[in-house]
């Protein structure tokens, strides 16, 4: 190729590369035709996004409820739960669970011999008692004799006195225990009150001992007609919490039945980690549909108030405090902070921050904030776009 040639070939290469546009970028996808400010967006009245947001009206609380979540659990007032005091091994088992029991009842026998001694120390203290009686007889015929001096008799009262004391202590465990008067080292569990058996954790051959945890009873009898239910109560609604309230309780695993549960005691102390206040109310359990740790929520009707009423969506929290997006007119949505807390299922109670009657926007509202968090980060881009 001769040198001119190429000087051509060159020309035309280079015409080529300056000759050629730069690429453009693809424009950012922004809300057509949507003007946004510090704390309103405001639409055109044709543009496509109002249909995606939708709207609904504040209205005041008429149904002065509020949804608290808790859980059944057994009435304490008529629970026991038993162990052994005593070390052995379970010879039988008469009880099953969820039988009928009747105070007094024996439930199961255990073989010990730390209860055979106790019975053993009874009859031997009756023993030692009755040889003090006669021994103090005879002394007292010697002492009239002439035999044996004053302090002999004496001895053989403070003998007696000894026996007899020890014969009490000893009967007094032996009964403690429930002992027979045989020595037969079989120590019967009883019913202390009358229920139903509601958990049993025992069988023939298992070792027992006094130093079990009180958490894994052998038995545990209680009344299920009668049942409490545990409500945490948020620290905020505390004082709409009183003692004599009747609550209805809602069970997720039966849908559509209701039960009204009365409050009979409320704590003196908030929960420092859940900041909840524990309250407990009894409900009537005859028809035993309720069983003990159901997850439950009871609505609990509190004073009327000034309080208005949106649905949840139409809140949402940003860092402490909750923000709506008001519309002012067609088009123009505001955002505006509120003061709100939860009410029942699906709603929010709005106790600053709105009015009755003014329109919020139900769905869409984390659309705005979006739209307005990227209007205050552009101003930022462009002075650093406008640096380099």
């Amino acid at each position: 190729m001769t040198p001119r040639i190429r000087i051509v070939c060159a020309l035309i290469w280079l015409t080529l590369l300056t000759g050629c546009p730069k690429p453009l970028e693809p424009p950012k996808p922004t809300m057509p035709g949507a003007t946004v400010d510090a704390d309103s967006i405001t639409f055109p009245q044709d543009s496509p996004q109002l249909t995606t947001l939708r709207t609904t009206n504040v209205v005041p609380e008429r149904e002065s409820r509020v949804r608290i979540n808790g859980r059944t659990a057994w009435d304490e007032t008529l629970t026991t739960r038993i162990t052994s005091p005593l070390a052995g091994r379970v010879f039988s088992v008469s009880a099953l669970a969820g039988a009928a029991v009747k105070r007094g009842q024996t439930l199961a026998v255990v073989s010990s011999p730390e209860f055979g001694q106790s019975q053993a120390d009874a009859r031997r203290a009756e023993n030692d008692l009755q040889f003090a009686e006669r021994n103090l007889a005879r002394s007292r015929e010697l002492h009239q004799a002439g035999v044996i001096p004053l302090k002999d008799l004496q001895a053989s009262e403070n003998d007696l006195a000894r026996a007899r004391t020890e014969r009490e202590r000893t009967s007094a465990k032996e009964r403690l225990y429930g002992g027979a008067g045989t020595i037969d080292q079989q120590y019967r569990i009883v019913a202390p009150i009358d229920g139903v058996i509601v958990q049993r954790q025992v069988a023939v051959g298992q070792e027992v001992r006094p130093d079990q945890s009180a958490d894994q009873p052998l038995f545990v009898i209680s009344n299920p007609t009668r049942l409490w239910v545990l409500l945490d109560v948020p620290e905020v609604l505390t004082r709409e919490i009183q003692i004599g309230e009747e609550v209805r309780i809602a069970v997720p695993a039966l849908p559509g039945e209701l039960f009204s549960a009365k409050v009979d005691y409320v704590a003196d102390f908030i929960d420092p980690q859940t900041r909840t206040v524990r309250a407990r109310a009894v409900v009537d359990n005859r028809d035993r549909r309720l069983k003990a740790e159901m997850y439950i929520t009871g609505d609990v009707e509190i004073p009327p108030s000034s309080a208005l009423k949106v649905p949840s969506t139409a809140i949402y929290l940003m860092g402490d405090s909750y923000y709506a997006f008001v519309e002012e007119s067609r088009g123009r949505f505001v955002r505006r902070a509120l003061k709100a807390e939860e009410g029942t299922l699906g709603s929010m109670r709005v106790t600053s921050g709105l009015k009755a009657d003014e329109s919020v926007v139900a769905d869409g509202a984390l659309l705005l904030q979006q739209m307005l968090n990227q209007k205050a980060t552009s101003p930022r881009k462009s002075a650093a776009a406008d640096t380099k």
